[in-house]
């Protein structure tokens, strides 16, 4: 039972506080004049402005309530490191007991995980939902157990207590990490590009090492190992092999005592770009559509592009003098002899063999397809001639026979079941509703793929792998009606873009491939071919383990499946002959990027209100009552607030002047003074 006395003022309190300056002012004029009745004023004065205030006389009935301590124990990834799961646990079930067995005391135990994602360890936002959920005024104090390294610790947060830090590990535990400085995303093809390494030797390293062996592997092959010095950035240069993404892992084996191997490695996905793309066009006789080609890649700022244009052949004799026809010499010799691999296309538009080119030029360009080059052939009448381009060396590289026809007809162009399924034709616009072209070249005995047919499903368009290189056929010299429009025209831009880049080998073009893109934890994996049905893909997980994926139809010749990552790091994919690697995550999530012990990030939180950091190594301290200002911790010791917090179940209020009371005191004051003055 708590007795007090309150005011209750019947008026505003500037309104009280007037009437008693009046009521002064009064009485100090009384006195000045003399009047012997002034005390007796002053007193009915004093019970008019006391019956202003309201006073009460109030008895509560209070039950004190708990004080309440909140201990965080942090159970992120980092703690898992050395003893410090087996530190912590044993600190906070002592604790727990210790706090239990005080009077008036409850304990509210918080456990902080991994936060989503690579968000790391958010204890102070794990504090802050906690008082939430209690009445502040019962909080008594907080202690977490962690090894420091809480990456909200920024987080603004209005304490009610002390907080109090036991630091877990060791203060030997040392690590070594392997960081990327910089990465850019993309780097030009067969041109080095700089990336930044540091080695770093973390807490109580062991005296005398000077360098690490650093492992390199690109897409998952055989890494290659160099020997790099510790604590210095390192100018690293890298090569991409090949276009699109390249996966490029940096790693250090684990070193004998540090705390763990998870910062060891870095994951870095870079896509490869072609800087520029050298084509080669060889133009023979003119004809309508002879600037279709030119047209198509001087609009691609990327591409240079060498024209060699036909325009006498030696068998034309009109007299004129060769010094008036040209300036310089074509250099034919430089271009198809010493300079050809510079060349990522060459493509021969209605071209047929005159003497221009001899025999061994043309013999150097079916060996160049052989090593990795690409040749495209846009066929006309020429191909079917004496002269064509198949009764050349070059014959023996190219896809398809032509039998001497000439098919001078309407046809409306076709795309194959394989080509459906193939990126060069898949999905073109309005596909089917063009206009017809007007003449093709017979041709026989295809190889490799036909993607489009014309006249009575004859083939137009020929796709074939040789050796290391590619070679198209085009068995028309039609394709310019598409762009003029000729009976609604049709993709002749896009076809020919497509069918340009898929022999310069672009990745988002190869008809048989394996890719998988990531998104957190989760990959999409999508597997593209020109079968009709593909096995399960075999996920080969960071630590070797071995997944299948199924794979769902997504359209012509393209599957899709999703895999959910256990764990952070590199994966492998393999299909058939198909292979592929990717990085979900970073190599080193944000909780192995710092992992040595060190109460530094929450020093200016425990500080805030006095409280303290201490090691468990040291032992667990002991707790006791502090008053709140006063300092919380010192040697042994951690300091809890007593709240003295309390429910109030029964409140009564008494007026201590009631009504009447005032009425007959103020009554008896006024008419006693006025008697008293009125005597004299």
């Amino acid at each position: 039972m708590t007795n007090t006395i309150v005011f209750d003022p019947l008026v505003p309190w500037p309104l009280v506080a007037m009437v008693a300056m009046i009521a002064t002012v009064t009485v100090m004029l009384a006195l000045v004049r003399g009047l012997n009745g002034w005390p007796l004023r002053a007193l009915a004065a004093l019970v008019v402005v006391g019956a202003l205030a309201g006073p009460s006389y109030q008895q509560e009935d209070r039950a004190p309530l708990n004080d309440i301590v909140l201990l965080v124990e942090d159970q992120s990834a980092s703690q898992r490191l050395g003893n410090r799961a087996d530190q912590t646990g044993d600190a906070a079930t002592a604790l727990a007991a210790q706090i239990s067995a005080r009077p008036n005391t409850e304990l509210r135990r918080i456990t902080v995980p991994d936060g989503a994602g690579d968000a790391g360890t958010e204890m102070m936002a794990a504090i802050a939902d906690a008082l939430a959920e209690e009445p502040r005024a019962r909080i008594a104090g907080i202690i977490a157990l962690s090894d420091g390294r809480v990456h909200d610790a920024d987080l603004p947060i209005d304490l009610p207590a002390p907080m109090h830090l036991l630091l877990s590990g060791q203060e030997t535990d040392w690590d070594r990490r392997l960081s990327v400085r910089n990465a850019p995303a993309f780097a030009i093809i067969g041109e080095p590009v700089t990336l930044t390494i540091r080695i770093d030797d973390l807490g109580a390293a062991p005296d005398g090492a000077q360098l690490a062996p650093l492992d390199i592997s690109i897409d998952g092959a055989e890494p290659q190992t160099f020997r790099v010095p510790i604590g210095e950035d390192l100018e690293l240069p890298i090569t991409l092999p090949h276009g699109g993404r390249n996966v490029i892992r940096f790693s250090v084996p684990m070193a004998e005592g540090e705390l763990t191997d998870r910062n060891n490695a870095a994951l870095i996905q870079m896509n490869g770009v072609r800087d520029r793309l050298s084509v080669l066009l060889v133009s023979g006789e003119p004809h309508p559509g002879g600037r279709t080609w030119r047209n198509l890649l001087k609009s691609d700022s990327s591409v240079d592009l060498v024209h060699f244009t036909i325009l006498r052949p030696p068998e034309k004799q009109d007299g004129v003098p060769v010094n008036e026809l040209s300036l310089i010499a074509f250099p034919t010799r430089e271009l198809f002899m010493e300079k050809i691999d510079d060349f990522d296309l060459i493509i021969f538009d209605r071209y047929q063999t005159r003497g221009i080119l001899p025999s061994i030029y043309l013999e150097n360009i079916a060996n160049y397809i052989r090593g990795g080059g690409a040749v495209l052939v846009a066929a006309g009448p020429d191909f079917a001639s004496a002269n064509s381009l198949y009764r050349s060396p070059l014959g023996l590289v190219l896809p398809a026979t032509p039998t001497a026809r000439v098919i001078d007809q309407p046809y409306l162009p076709k795309i194959t079941d394989l080509g459906n399924r193939h990126p060069v034709t898949a999905d073109l616009p309005a596909n089917g509703d063009w206009g017809r072209w007007l003449r093709q070249i017979d041709v026989t005995n295809p190889q490799g793929t036909v993607v489009m047919t014309g006249e009575a499903d004859r083939p137009l368009l020929v796709l074939n792998r040789v050796d290391e290189g590619r070679v198209a056929l085009l068995a028309s010299d039609h394709a310019w009606l598409w762009s003029r429009g000729y009976e609604g025209g049709g993709p002749q831009l896009e076809l020919l873009r497509r069918l340009a880049h898929w022999m310069m080998k672009e990745p988002e073009l190869e008809e048989e491939a394996l890719t998988a893109t990531a998104e957190g934890q989760t990959m999409r994996i999508t597997r593209r071919t020109l079968g009709e049905t593909v096995p399960p893909v075999t996920v080969t997980n960071p630590d070797g383990s071995t997944a299948e994926v199924t794979m769902e139809p997504a359209g012509p010749g393209l599957f899709e499946g999703t895999y959910q990552g256990p764990e952070i790091g590199l994966y492998r994919l393999a299909n058939s002959d198909q292979e592929s690697v990717i990085g979900l995550g970073p190599a080193a999530p944000r909780e192995f990027v710092e992992t040595i012990a060190d109460p530094a990030a929450l020093l200016p939180v425990t500080a805030a209100l006095r409280g303290g950091s201490v090691r468990l190594e040291d032992g667990l301290p002991r707790l006791r009552n502090v008053r709140a200002g006063r300092p919380a911790a010192g040697r042994g010791w951690l300091g809890l607030t007593p709240r003295g917090a309390y429910e109030t179940r029964d409140v009564r209020q008494t007026a201590i002047l009631p009504p009447w009371l005032v009425l007959i005191l103020s009554a008896f004051f006024i008419t006693a003074a006025w008697l008293r003055e009125g005597r004299r």
